[in-house]
Order: structure tokens, then sequence, then C-alpha cells
């Protein structure tokens, strides 16, 4: 298994959080570093409007890298307007829990950046799994409040802290070596 490729979420806000420029150019540079360590990006593909998670696949492409978008329902139209995508699952499951319980159990670790209450889902998801979560700081969001944190005190997976998207990258690939 030492040339498996790492299967690496990037979740993250939906553009109808209002987020700024400057936060989409990290989840952009996020995708680019995963594409650039050689491993795949894995996301949240909307259907009806831009997102954090779909500027890192764009970030992903950009750098030549492999991305895997896990949208909800059983369509195909999903908002890419670019042709980011290079694996589309539809779950044929709903958000609010379904879509993203296949999108995170898919993922060998997980980077948040911001995040509304989707995100929230996904990190819990990954929590109960004991999937890795590196949540970037700075970006606002449940990435801002639950980094550093368990989410219970079972004290499963710590949530960890990245100050930018290349030590988020660099401390997801450093678990895995």
């Amino acid at each position: 298994m030492k040339n498996k490729k790492l299967q690496i979420g990037v979740m993250g806000s939906a553009a109808d959080l209002k987020y700024s420029e400057a936060i989409e150019k990290i989840a952009f540079e996020t995708g680019q570093l995963i594409a650039r360590s050689g491993n795949i990006t894995v996301y949240g593909a909307e259907k009806d409007y831009d997102s954090l998670s779909t500027a890192a696949a764009r970030g992903a492409k950009s750098a030549g890298g492999l991305t895997v978008g896990v949208t909800y329902g059983t369509s195909k139209d999903v908002f890419d307007q670019d042709g980011n995508t290079d694996v589309l699952i539809c779950s044929g499951l709903e958000r609010g829990g379904g879509r993203e319980f296949v999108l995170v159990n898919s993922c060998d670790a997980i980077i948040t950046i911001s995040g509304g209450s989707g995100t929230l889902t996904e990190m819990a998801i990954a929590y109960q799994l004991n999937i890795p979560i590196i949540a970037i700081c700075g970006t606002d969001g449940w990435s801002d409040k639950l980094a550093g944190e368990f989410l219970d005190n079972r004290q499963r997976v710590k949530i960890m802290p990245a100050k930018t998207a290349q030590e988020a990258v660099e401390t997801c690939l450093n678990l895995f070596k």
C-alpha cells in the first residue's frame, strides 16, 4: 500500500455564506497542494452554487490533479462550470447527513475551511469514523470554532489547527508517512 494515493477531502462553506475572495484563494491553494503532492482531492459537489470545496477542485485541476466529487440525489448536474470533476459519485442521498456520510467515508483525512452546518456535519462524521480532521484557522465558521478541540469527552480525534493551506496539507501528509 506504499504507493496508494491518499483521498483527501476538502470541506467548506457554500457560496450562500458569502465567504471572501481571500478564503476562496485558500481553498484553491489547498486543492493545488493536494494535487502537487500526488494525491486525490475529494469534495462535496454542489448542484446549485459555488463552494469552497468546488474552489479546491478547481485548484487541484489547475495543478493536474485528480478530483472526485460526491453529490446528493441522482442527477449528474452539478455546479462545475469548467469541468473540474474527474469522477462524480451520485450518492442517491440528500444533504443533511446521507451525502455527507458517503463523502467523508471516502476520505483518508479531511481539511476544513470556514464552514457552515454542512461542514459541521462532515466534521462530526469524520470524528465518529476516526478520520483525521485538519481545520484551517482564520477562515471563520466551524473551522475556527473547533480547531484544536475534541467534539466530545470520548476524545477520538482532535481537530488539528493549521494556519495556512500549506500547513494543512503537510500536516495531513505527515499523518500517513
